[in-house]
């Protein structure tokens, strides 16, 4: 049984289940950009008041009008060649896009910490896996000068958003293949690997062969089985068959989608101590009562849509065989599900931390 620390469920905010579809068209597109626009025009007026009532920083709002500005929302679908099949995500500036708003959402659902371990103050070396674009990295490097910090990732993709710090450095490299590095680390980062990894408990037993001891390892990830308290969310439309394609797709790739669950078990039978477990609700849309879940919710539903076609695109034809054009015209019919707003969807993060014993036992 899992010892899980699990948010409530979520209040859902029945005005956005009365205003109508176009809430999700043309009107999420407004939403974001009013956001965007008040602190264009408010930040140097009243950073303070803005970010309390937005309940984001100012930053990461001038982040969605400055990499999207006025034609972001428009969702309009195109091909690219740019897929790895070992990555089964794209690799190029979309995405690059997509994964500096995860990382934003991640964070704002960690009550704005990069880290939920308690790491010391003063650490010397960090490891993140899956860097992406090297964004968590480098507001690591900000927050812990004393750290020389190494992210490590198949591409070599970086966020424009944040200039590199001098405590910071990037490897492509597969992580799944043998360990190279020379130093232990006092704090590896594990991050959004879902549909990435093939060998879970290696990766968990590697991380705690790698730290020095006493340091901590830190695994976020989903399970992404979607599911609504209502019943608003339908397995059985354009939505829910695309999930039972993806995770079909995954399984005969050897990939897992929903690790989150499993992280308890993988960390704890690695040896680590002091294990902790939290279970979030993530909200997909603007759906939630609550403003931080709404934001949080509206900042899902974008990288879902704007990622919807690179998720598909390299399982779906090099996998399931799809052609292009089947692939398009399916995604269409899945982002009109995506746009309801009387879908009250929803998945899980769960974020697991542990300690490596100061003593071998």
């Amino acid at each position: 049984m899992s010892s899980a620390n699990e948010s409530p469920p979520i209040s859902v905010d029945s005005e956005c289940d009365t205003s109508g579809d176009q809430i999700y068209g043309d009107d999420l597109s407004s939403f974001a950009q009013s956001l965007a626009s008040t602190v264009i025009t408010e930040t140097y007026e009243n950073e303070k008041a803005v970010s309390a009532i937005l309940l984001i920083p100012i930053a990461r709002l001038v982040f969605v009008y400055r990499r999207f500005g006025q034609c972001c929302f428009n969702f309009q679908m195109f091909l690219t060649e740019t897929v790895s099949i070992a990555y089964i995500f794209p690799n190029d500036e979309k995405e690059s896009n997509r994964l500096d708003i995860v990382h934003y959402m991640m964070v704002a659902l960690c009550n704005e910490k990069l880290h939920l371990a308690p790491i010391e103050p003063s650490p010397q070396n960090i490891l993140d896996i899956g860097a992406g674009t090297g964004i968590w990295c480098c507001e690591m490097g900000d927050a812990y000068p004393s750290a020389q910090i190494l992210g490590v990732d198949l591409s070599a993709i970086r966020s424009t958003m944040h200039a590199t710090p001098d405590n910071v450095r990037f490897e492509i490299d597969d992580i799944e293949s043998e360990w190279t590095f020379i130093d232990s680390f006092d704090y590896i980062h594990c991050r959004y690997m879902y549909a990435s990894i093939r060998d879970w408990p290696r990766l968990v037993e590697r991380c705690f062969e790698h730290l020095t001891p006493g340091g901590w390892a830190e695994f976020q990830d989903f399970d992404v089985h979607w599911y609504s308290d209502d019943g608003s969310y339908d397995p059985e439309s354009a939505l829910g068959r695309w999930f039972n394609l993806f995770y079909e797709a995954a399984r005969q790739h050897g990939r897992e989608l929903a690790p989150g669950p499993r992280l308890e078990g993988l960390v704890r039978g690695a040896g680590f101590t002091d294990v902790v477990v939290k279970k979030l609700r993530v909200p997909v849309g603007r759906w939630p009562k609550d403003p931080k879940l709404k934001t949080v919710g509206t900042w899902n539903l974008l990288q879902v849509i704007e990622g919807m076609e690179g998720f598909s695109l390299a399982l779906f034809s090099r996998v399931l065989g799809w052609s292009p054009d089947a692939i398009q015209t399916f995604v269409a019919d899945v982002v009109k599900d995506l746009r309801n707003p009387k879908m009250h969807a929803q998945f899980d993060l769960y974020i697991v931390y542990g300690r490596k014993p100061e003593t071998s036992t």
